[in-house]
């Protein structure tokens, strides 16, 4: 299993509309280290849905229920999304300056890599992150 965290600022769609849908494909993806790496989601890899910009925190923990396949809001070829559906939400969201303040958490895309929407997380980032959550 792989784990993830995607980025999605509350205005344009928050954990709680997602929680709401029950379910969505992962679009406007226009970076292609971000699109490679949910070329690169399988069935079943967990995620961490991360608000940007309003709240800057991770809120809640997703799924991976479909992998990747043609982005339907372009033609454009080179861009894809995968679906995801909520699993749960995180009892304490864990912002931004406390991953940063959080010393096993320091090498973290998130911290390393502020602009990347989709990226990649180590096993123990993921469960760290989550138990601060709890």
């Amino acid at each position: 299993m792989n784990y993830w965290l995607v980025k999605s600022e509350p205005f344009k769609y928050s954990w709680e509309k997602f929680n709401k849908d029950g379910r969505t494909f992962w679009d406007g993806v226009r970076n292609y280290q971000a699109r490679n790496n949910l070329r690169e989601m399988r069935v079943g890899d967990l995620v961490l849905f991360y608000h940007s910009n309003e709240g800057k925190a991770v809120v809640g923990i997703a799924r991976v229920v479909k992998e990747s396949y043609q982005d339907p809001t372009t033609d454009d070829k080179n861009w894809v999304v995968v679906d995801l559906e909520p699993v749960e939400s995180l009892k304490n969201p864990v912002t931004l300056e406390v991953i940063k303040a959080d010393p096993r958490l320091q090498n973290i895309g998130l911290v390393k890599q502020g602009r990347l929407s989709v990226m990649g997380m180590k096993v123990e980032e993921f469960d760290r992150i989550v138990e601060l959550g709890s």
